[in-house]
Parts: C-alpha cells; structure tokens; sequence
C-alpha cells in the first residue's frame, strides 16, 4: 500500500489502519527499513491507534546496530513488543 510520510498509519499518509479496522485486524508486526525512522514512526502509529504492535527485530534494519537496538529499547520500554521472526512463528504454531 502506497505511504507519503514516514509512517504508515498516519491517517492522512495512507488508508492502511481504516483498512485493517475494517477487516477486524488487531495486532500488526512490523518490519522494514530504517528501524529508527520509518518502522520506529509507523509502529508508535500503530500503537496509539490501539493496535497491538510488534516490531520484529530481525526484520528491520538501521544505518547502524546502534540505531537499530535503540529504537527497540525504547519500543518495547513503551509501546509494544519486540520479538524474533522465530519467536513469532514459535507462538503461532503453539
């Protein structure tokens, strides 16, 4: 789905959290490029429009490991979750 800010759930950047909503989805994992700025922006997004949110760590990717565990540091401190590709799956499975 086409975004014109850096997050993706902003509302006027995209329809993608109506569209979820609609669809009665709840929780959204979160992966991409760059973990500080992009995914760092749409998954605080996410999470104040009461998503349950998921930055998957191994999934996303910063300039620097710096940046990148940074912003999951802050992110699971406030906002929401931080797991594994593995871990994920793990819980699905179960």
């Amino acid at each position: 789905m086409p975004k014109n800010r850096f997050s993706a759930f902003l509302p006027s950047a995209s329809a993608l959290a109506g569209m979820l909503k609609s669809r009665g989805i709840e929780s959204v994992l979160i992966g991409g490029t760059l973990t500080n700025v992009c995914c760092e922006a749409s998954a605080r997004d996410a999470a104040m429009q009461d998503f349950k949110t998921t930055i998957v760590s191994d999934a996303n990717a910063a300039r620097s490991d710096g940046e990148h565990l940074a912003t999951l540091i802050t992110f699971i401190q406030s906002f929401g979750d931080v797991r594994t590709a593995d871990e994920l799956i793990a819980m699905v499975r179960a």
